[in-house]
């Protein structure tokens, strides 16, 4: 099964994935984690130091790929998670989506990217071009990352009309949403009343995942000093479960972009009332009209 995680820039789609990749492992599945962004950060968290990306590897090898080894780009991770960064080119210049192209090439001339039960691309950034939207060529499911903020809703939308695009020629299909680090779910449910879509998880608003970031350790690894946090770790559980379950998925139709703006900030402009607030205002209206 290939997995592509999405999400709007900055939203936590890499401490979410390798999370997953974790809980995953736990639950007796092989799993590769593919990092496909320039910063070749994705990983971080399971290793605990920026690992060598593929295309540092080709290029030391002079794109001769029989020069590469297993070990040369595949790293072992926390919980048994095995590690790739895809890296890419310099900042303005090349294709993200080139570089997927080439490390799903170099994985397939190593033998390796039919060995996992699960692969997991974690994809940099909402801006979903024909680059970034490479990993969907690939996966079975994309998973959006989101929060409960207008921001993400609106990058999330544009990600399922992504997933739509690629349907048509792909047997890809969304999994659905994952809500991270929000303490309410109320615009992300407008949303899903617009858009229908399975929200898969909506992660609990706690310092600690997005401190596990700058620990350079997973909610799973932190928790053997801070067993406290245990109760987290199994909304990532919950995640895996469903994601094993094979779920038969949805071809999202997106909402048109006017129509999505008007929605989600008419949700902040005009909040709604109280049913007591609702009672007043009924019982206003009559005594007017009296």
């Amino acid at each position: 099964m290939k997995i592509a995680v999405y999400g709007k820039g900055g939203i936590g789609k890499s401490t979410t994935s390798c999370n997953i990749s974790i809980a995953l492992a736990r639950r007796g599945e092989k799993v590769l984690q593919i990092g496909c962004d320039p910063k070749h950060d994705s990983t971080f968290t399971l290793t605990g130091f920026l690992i060598p990306t593929i295309i540092d590897t080709l290029q030391s090898k002079d794109y001769h790929y029989e020069d590469v080894w297993p070990e040369d780009v595949i790293y072992k991770g926390y919980g048994g998670v095995d590690c790739v960064e895809a890296g890419g080119p310099p900042a303005g210049a090349g294709c993200g989506g080139y570089v997927v192209g080439e490390t799903v090439k170099l994985l397939k001339e190593l033998n390796a990217f039919y060995e996992y039960d699960i692969i997991l691309f974690d994809v940099l950034g909402d801006v979903v071009c024909g680059g970034f939207a490479a990993p969907l060529n690939y996966a079975d499911y994309c998973i959006i990352i989101t929060d409960n903020g207008f921001d993400a809703l609106f990058a999330a939308n544009r990600i399922a009309a992504s997933v739509r695009e690629k349907a048509r020629t792909h047997p890809l299909r969304l999994a659905g949403l994952v809500g991270n680090r929000t303490s309410k779910r109320d615009l992300i449910d407008k949303y899903v009343e617009a858009c229908p879509m399975p929200v898969l998880e909506v992660l609990p608003l706690i310092e600690d995942i997005r401190v596990s970031r700058v620990k350079g350790k997973t909610l799973f690894e932190m928790i053997e000093s801070q067993p406290a946090l245990e109760y987290v770790c199994e909304f990532y559980l919950n995640i895996a479960d469903q994601i094993l379950s094979k779920p038969e998925g949805i071809v999202p139709k997106e909402v048109p972009d006017r129509e999505l703006f008007g929605l989600l900030s008419d949700f902040y402009l005009n909040p709604v009332n109280t049913a007591n607030d609702k009672k007043k205002q009924t019982n206003f209206i009559d005594f007017t009209i009296v």
